[in-house]
């Protein structure tokens, strides 16, 4: 309902405005409720969604640096901030640097910050992992605040979220903000903006809420939207599972190409980064670097990414081909499936049906050495921005592809 000024619809002395106005009044009333039911019903059934003015729970949980962290820890600090954070999520990581900056302008003013990773591990889909090197198991956690250099205690509650289920965890970020009294005076967002350019930030909601507290006032707004990636509750395993025996099951297609094809493919007048694999299935390194090249399709599958197989294997081995591509799971994310879909393409597998795999790299790569497995990343515009030869470690082809995608979400026309 969208209310008129109150004051000047009581001033009518309209019946009809009357009942308007009271009508707005309740509404206004009843939308919190709507807002805390719905928040509710996003939580296990064992979860309890903390209101304003209730007592901080007490938690007792293992931090990065192996010391076990307790509520009393903070006893001393003015204001308390729990927020809830994780290593994979592009909101999370958005924020982190205005959350340091708030640290940083608040130095000695009495508030102490811990977060809190609520995600159980098991329960993230691989492509939910796009936006970070790293998962949300304890040993990442701690790779991950060393590398971010987090000035405050960071603890895993993703084995028995216990502590999610206590504060009503609804996302990462999710702000909880406690008074003196340890009761609480704000929750929900950090600020408005999933970006991570503090220019794109119009409503800093935290940061007026503890300046607030540390000046003895009420958050100017006490409850605000949570913006962010969903918990990832252990019951979501089943649907992680799902998700890969559906993955396991999807055709896989091979074509042909040829010199004049792969030129065409490494030219990418496409907004996607390509990372491009020429194998065999008699060459051992590429057999056993092909895992990881499948696993960084699905992280990467619904980001500007696509990976494309060259197999250099005799054109009459082209069921040799499928079959091994098959087993090794090397699908399509649906995501790609209707990009490709538009350029008229059914597949990113190929077989090379030329005499001369000279000319195959020719095409690729003209500073290719010769020998296979080769990947290049070509970006957009057919510029090669990484090549190696020789078996590949996925976590330094990861962090190649990470390091150009970026772990935000991009504005538009970034």
């Amino acid at each position: 309902m969208k209310c008129p000024n109150l004051l000047n619809l009581l001033n009518a002395r309209a019946p009809a405005a009357l009942w308007l106005a009271i009508a707005c009044t309740l509404a206004a009333q009843e939308a919190p409720k709507r807002g805390s039911k719905a928040a509710d019903e996003a939580l296990p059934p064992d979860a309890h969604a903390l209101k304003i003015g209730d007592a901080a729970p007490d938690f007792s949980l293992q931090g990065v640096d192996g010391k076990t962290c307790t509520l009393a820890d903070f006893k001393d600090a003015r204001v308390l901030m729990v927020i809830f954070l994780s290593n994979h999520c592009p909101y999370s990581h958005a924020m982190e640097g205005r959350l340091a900056q708030l640290i940083a302008d608040t130095k000695g003013q009495g508030l102490a910050v811990v977060a809190i990773n609520p995600n159980h591990p098991e329960a993230i889909q691989v492509e939910e992992l796009g936006y970070s090197k790293y998962n949300d198991s304890y040993d990442e956690m701690k790779l991950y605040a060393k590398e971010q250099g987090f000035k405050f205690p960071y603890l895993f509650d993703g084995e028995k979220q216990v502590t999610a289920k206590a504060y009503g965890c609804l996302a990462t970020p999710h702000v909880f903000l406690f008074d003196p009294q340890r009761r609480l005076a704000y929750q929900g967002r950090f600020d408005d903006s999933r970006f991570a350019d503090p220019a794109t930030v119009t409503s800093p909601d935290a940061r007026r809420a503890v300046e607030a507290l540390l000046a003895g006032r009420p958050a100017p707004v006490q409850v605000t939207r949570v913006m962010g990636c969903s918990t990832k509750w252990a019951a979501k395993e089943q649907l992680v599972a799902q998700g890969n025996e559906k993955w396991e099951s999807t055709p896989v297609e091979v074509e042909e190409i040829d010199a004049a094809g792969v030129a065409a493919l490494a030219r990418n007048d496409t907004p996607m980064l390509r990372v491009f694999n020429v194998w065999a299935t008699w060459c051992s390194p590429c057999v056993k670097e092909f895992p990881g090249l499948v696993s960084l399709s699905r992280r990467f599958g619904n980001r500007d990414f696509e990976l494309i197989t060259l197999s250099v294997d005799e054109p009459k081995e082209q069921a040799k081909v499928k079959q091994f591509l098959e087993r090794q799971h090397v699908a399509l994310p649906n995501r790609l499936k209707r990009l490709l879909a538009r350029e008229g393409r059914h597949t990113n597998n190929y077989l090379f049906t030329g005499a001369n795999t000279e000319a195959l790299l020719k095409a690729l790569d003209p500073e290719a050495p010769g020998p296979v497995p080769h990947t290049v990343v070509v970006a957009p515009g057919g510029k090669v921005v990484y090549r190696h030869t020789g078996e590949l470690s996925p976590g330094e082809l990861q962090g190649k592809v990470l390091e150009i995608l970026g772990p935000y979400y991009p504005k538009e026309g970034s």
